[in-house]
């Protein structure tokens, strides 16, 4: 119950702030349908870099689309393998925090098995929250095919 107020009170001044500050900038068109609750837009962003400044941009990707179409408007899955899976791993996460913090708003987080069994880690070495499956590469085709917009940032 206090975690919902904590965070419907961040989110107001997160929009309160994007309002102000976007006040003079030219604002993206929206294309129909209009995101909503109920038909969110859907958005995949790839993560197979080991290097921590590129994993954060991503994450930043994350938090921005968050803002811009309002929480309950856009759902962002991450999908990781490659050298992008050491991100999702509790030990060597050199992100390990705002990964468990974007899991609380909602953030998907997608590992990769290939890259697991290749570097001997198990889904048990991942962060508590993150999914995964056997093939992260064909994890983000099959998105594409059920409408997911890729972005590989």
């Amino acid at each position: 119950m206090v975690f919902t107020m904590i965070r419907t009170i961040i989110m107001m001044l997160f929009a309160a702030m994007t309002v102000v500050a976007s006040a003079n900038a030219q604002q993206t068109e929206l294309a129909e349908p209009l995101p909503t609750f109920d038909e969110p837009r859907k958005i995949m962003l790839q993560l197979s870099s080991g290097d921590p400044q590129k994993i954060n941009d991503i994450l930043f990707n994350a938090v921005n689309l968050q803002k811009y179409y309002g929480m309950d408007n856009v759902r962002i899955r991450i999908v990781a393998f490659g050298r992008g899976m050491q991100a999702l791993y509790t030990t060597d996460s050199p992100v390990r925090e705002r990964i468990e913090s974007l899991l609380k708003y909602d953030v998907e987080f997608v590992g990769c098995g290939n890259t697991m069994d290749a570097t001997e880690h198990s889904p048990a070495d991942l962060i508590p929250g993150v999914s995964w499956v056997q093939a992260g590469i064909a994890e983000i085709v099959e998105s594409r095919m059920r409408g997911w917009v890729y972005i590989s940032p």
